[in-house]
């Protein structure tokens, strides 16, 4: 797949702002600090156009980036950082759910978890909540490069029995370094185009 345009069409926080069109979309969540602007910069081959932060929480809305005028990429809040407040933890969650429970043109979810540690409760809640749904997910393993070729395996398991995850569910190691997986979701993405 050749990245061709890219455009933040759409900052949502309800349904009534989301895409009118019906183009396929394609859900990433994560917990905050995962390298989800990292992720969708790889992925659109552009340096810096989500803004990457060293201070996690700042995604507070569902940005719709609309790619080759032909399917949306979309961000959503991180999950399980403290500091953005019960309060609004809620609000981003609620409006996570709504989106999913709500919108027919969601083909695939991509489930961002970083590669160098065992997933935590929030990982598995998540995991679970898109299972409950019914929706196609693909565990997105980031950071990738960070593991010794040594230590791999081991990794890979943990992930693996941490999560519970199905035999048929998708698991890409993904490096922003490297583009290590950057193909393989390209794959995913055109399989429905």
């Amino acid at each position: 797949m050749k990245i061709e345009s890219v455009d933040l069409k759409h900052i949502a926080v309800r349904q009534s702002q989301y895409p009118k069109e019906k183009y396929p979309e394609f859900l990433l969540v994560g917990r905050s600090n995962v390298g989800k602007s990292s992720f969708i910069n790889t992925l659109i081959n552009r340096k810096n156009y989500a803004r990457t932060s060293s201070k996690p929480g700042k995604t507070q809305t569902l940005n719709f980036y609309f790619i080759n005028s032909l399917f949306y990429l979309i961000d959503v809040p991180g999950y399980g950082y403290t500091s953005v407040g019960k309060t609004t933890a809620k609000k981003m969650g609620l409006m996570i759910e709504e989106y999913i429970k709500n919108r027919p043109s969601l083909k695939h979810v991509f489930l961002l978890i970083d590669y160098r540690h065992k997933p935590s409760e929030d990982d598995i809640l998540m995991y679970n909540f898109l299972k409950f749904y019914g929706l196609k997910i693909t565990i997105v393993a980031t950071k990738y490069d960070k593991i010794t070729k040594n230590n791999r395996i081991k990794q890979d398991k943990l992930i693996r029995d941490t999560l519970k995850l199905e035999e048929n569910t998708d698991f890409i190691p993904f490096s922003t370094i490297t583009k290590k997986g950057r193909e393989d979701i390209y794959q995913i993405i055109e399989s429905y185009l």
